[in-house]
């Protein structure tokens, strides 16, 4: 009975899973063309830092502005 429910398994679960997708990545990369310099890295990491933690901060600052009811 066991094999029986095997073959049928083997069977069904392809069409039951449908047509699945294959990904498959082709990466190629090359060694940089030109280095990035200390202060365009901090450049980099402030304008990020600032667009992550700039709308929270502000909402933080104006905070009893928020909690008051007019």
């Amino acid at each position: 009975m066991s094999g029986l429910l095997r073959t049928i398994a083997s069977r069904a679960a392809p069409v039951l899973r449908g047509h699945t997708v294959i990904q498959r990545a082709s990466l190629y990369s090359n060694p940089p063309k030109g280095k990035v310099g200390p202060m365009e890295t901090v450049i980099g990491l402030s304008m990020f830092s600032l667009a992550i933690l700039g709308p929270s901060g502000w909402i933080l600052a104006h905070l009893e502005e928020y909690k008051k009811k007019e």
